[in-house]
């Protein structure tokens, strides 16, 4: 039996959506919910889910919780964010997945997603490629990195193709959207000041797990200089961006905007740090 967990904080205008899905082929959803003010435990309450609250820290800490601190019927836990949509057809392909033979020694599954803007699939964008963890076998599994969570095995990580999740990562608006940035890149300058002073994995780059590859890679380009324009410039060229027409444009433009406000944030740390010092 696999169980649905879905992380929310203010999500009343996802959480319906997401939860109704989920219904047309998981019996068990949880929202694990950080203190929401607005109306998503009641409409998550009325759609059946059961709920659990906890204070907000860290991603990695919010996930492990909702792994350790619930009781699931089943060892298999799909983590889910309400900005997400897991339908029928992927419930039926993860259920095939967990009961497939050459799977039985994995512990975690990774998928790729549709990135929703502007009512349009970004295919060429970095989403199209990137693996994330999401089907696991929850007691042997741990959540590591407080942002931009890194998943960690006692067993083997599996890849299914073919089975995209859609994501509607501005559901909730631009203003929305710059706001969560805003804190993703407090928290994300600090992790990499933190981050590079440790060697890049370059091991990783040859290796076959895409999940360590990307690592090594993003190791490799936090240390690069005129890091919002690279990412532009990847984006929108590299990656064939600008076949998405303007949504590809203004997508690879936000996220050289965010790579600058983790840049600028990082500067001004380190001033603050060399003033304390003198």
């Amino acid at each position: 039996m696999i169980s649905a967990t879905i992380l929310t904080l203010n999500e009343e205008r996802n959480i319906v959506d997401c939860i109704q899905t989920l219904r047309s082929w998981c019996n068990d959803i949880v929202v694990y919910d950080s203190f929401s003010t607005d109306r998503t435990v009641e409409l998550a309450k009325q759609e059946g889910a059961r709920v659990f609250q906890r204070k907000f820290d860290n991603y990695a800490a919010q996930r492990n919780a909702a792994l350790r601190e619930v009781s699931y019927p089943g060892e298999w836990v799909l983590m889910v964010d309400a900005d997400e949509r897991w339908d029928g057809k992927i419930g039926k392909f993860l259920k095939e997945a967990i009961s497939d033979p050459q799977y039985q020694s994995t512990d975690i599954f990774h998928f790729q997603r549709k990135d929703i803007f502007l009512g349009r699939w970004l295919k060429h964008n970095i989403g199209s490629n990137t693996w994330s963890g999401r089907l696991l076998r929850r007691k042997n599994v741990s959540i590591a990195r407080d942002i931009n969570e890194e998943y960690h095995c006692s067993g083997k990580k599996s890849y299914l193709s073919g089975c995209r999740f859609i994501h509607y990562p501005f559901s909730n608006g631009i203003s929305w959207w710059f706001a969560r940035h805003n804190r993703y890149s407090d928290m994300e300058a600090i992790r990499l000041m933190a981050e590079r002073s440790e060697k890049v994995p370059w091991k990783g780059l040859v290796g076959k797990d895409p999940i360590l590859r990307r690592k090594a890679l993003k190791q490799f380009f936090y240390r690069m200089p005129g890091r919002p324009f690279i990412m532009f410039c990847i984006l929108y060229f590299l990656k064939l961006g600008f076949l998405d027409g303007r949504a590809g444009f203004h997508y690879s433009l936000l996220r050289a905007i965010y790579e600058y406000m983790i840049e600028l944030k990082i500067m001004e740390a380190k001033r603050l740090m060399k003033h304390l010092k003198v």
